[in-house]
């Protein structure tokens, strides 16, 4: 058998430069591959390093930012209902004070047929109601203003009978020790249900329904008053309240004057009716407070 031609010079140098070649490519392949793997493997040392490093943050408590007492969840007394004994009479629109352990609930509506013309007296020291006396029969019913100096318990003005009757501007008191009334000097006009307090030893009276019932009254009268007496011949004139209305909550506190929200409309006669028959009107019930400080 004859044995193989040797190639050529001329063959043999182009394919040792191919060879020289391929081998350059496939140890640049190989390098390239290397190289990129260990970038992904860092790339991952870091992004593991970063996710533990978050996971610490997040397991780390967070300083604790002061929290002003007003919104703090503060521990609050825990109060339950008692029930107490039950009142003489059903009463809406009642008014009450409290002189000592004594309450002294007046007046009020029993239904819109019937009001009441007595005070119902109630002992916290016995629990029990313990007596009740007669109002003047040309008090108001319903819708009264009501104050009391720790004897003497102020009457104003109000709604006289049952429905929506007209208000009066008569004004009574009584002596809670001999039970004995005489009238007050008379509001210069009529209102229903206005603020009212006694305050530096003036009667303050606020605000009301005006004649109509439905539209807010803005003024403010004030009279010295001392042992269920007027020391003035007149009602004083005071700063009117920037907005009027009945049925509010009066109270004094610090030595300044509050008066807690209110309502302007209320139900209304309806017009004609021979018994004053209430129709319901449009009422805005706000939350509104207002403070009177006289800078003593």
């Amino acid at each position: 058998m004859a044995a193989p031609k040797p190639l050529s010079r001329r063959l043999a140098v182009p394919l040792a430069v191919a060879l020289l070649l391929a081998l350059g490519l496939v140890a640049d392949f190989l390098w390239a591959s290397s190289s990129t793997s260990g970038r992904r493997s860092a790339s991952s040392s870091t992004t593991a390093k970063v996710k533990k490093s978050d996971r610490a943050r997040r397991k780390k408590p967070a300083p604790e930012e002061y929290l002003n007492a007003t919104y703090a969840d503060l521990p609050a007394p825990h109060w339950d209902w008692e029930e107490m004994p039950a009142a003489p009479v059903p009463r809406l629109d009642g008014y009450s004070v409290q002189i000592g352990d004594l309450l002294y609930v007046f007046a009020g509506y029993e239904n819109l047929d019937h009001v009441h013309s007595h005070v119902d007296v109630y002992s916290f020291t016995s629990n029990t109601w313990t007596g009740r006396f007669d109002m003047p029969k040309e008090m108001a019913n319903s819708h009264l203003g009501i104050a009391t100096d720790g004897r003497y318990i102020y009457a104003l003005t109000g709604q006289l009978g049952p429905q929506c009757r007209s208000p009066i501007n008569r004004n009574f008191v009584v002596d809670t020790v001999t039970k004995e009334w005489h009238e007050l000097l008379p509001l210069p006009v009529p209102r229903y249900a206005p603020a009212t307090q006694l305050w530096h030893g003036r009667l303050h009276v606020i605000g009301g329904g005006k004649e109509d019932r439905h539209e807010p009254g803005l003024e403010h009268w004030s009279l010295a008053v001392k042992d269920g007496k007027a020391l003035e011949n007149e009602w004083r004139t005071e700063i009117p309240i920037p907005r009027g209305g009945p049925h509010r909550a009066c109270v004094v506190a610090n030595d300044k004057l509050f008066v807690i929200g209110g309502q302007e409309g209320d139900f209304m006669a309806k017009p004609g009716s021979p018994i004053f028959k209430c129709v319901r009107r449009h009422e805005v019930v706000y939350g509104d407070v207002y403070m009177l400080d006289d800078g003593k």
